[in-house]
């Protein structure tokens, strides 16, 4: 039984940390399109390119955050949260 509950907390560990990578799909989406409307930008005004390059690069480093928070969750569910997720197991079994 103590294996089944060990099995299931790594399981949903790994599945949580997976859906948190999904979470770098919108930055890279949301930077793309920053990009391609930059660039449209540049293209119809070229005496702009200063103002406009500094904000798409403000804009796509905030975007960005979003993708590395994801990254940190997920490397949190793979590495921390089994280690401590079992030992409360095991001091509830304990008792």
């Amino acid at each position: 039984m103590l294996e089944l509950a060990i099995g299931i907390i790594l399981g949903c560990c790994a599945l949580g940390a997976g859906m948190a990578m999904i979470a770098g799909i919108g930055p890279g989406i949301g930077e793309g399109n920053a990009v391609a409307k930059a660039c449209e930008a540049i293209g119809r005004q070229p005496e702009c390119k200063g103002s406009v390059t500094t904000t798409m690069i403000m804009g796509c480093a905030i975007a960005e955050t979003t993708g590395l928070y994801a990254l940190v969750i997920a490397i949190l569910l793979i590495f921390v949260a089994p280690s401590r997720l079992v030992d409360i197991l095991m001091e509830i079994v304990n008792k």
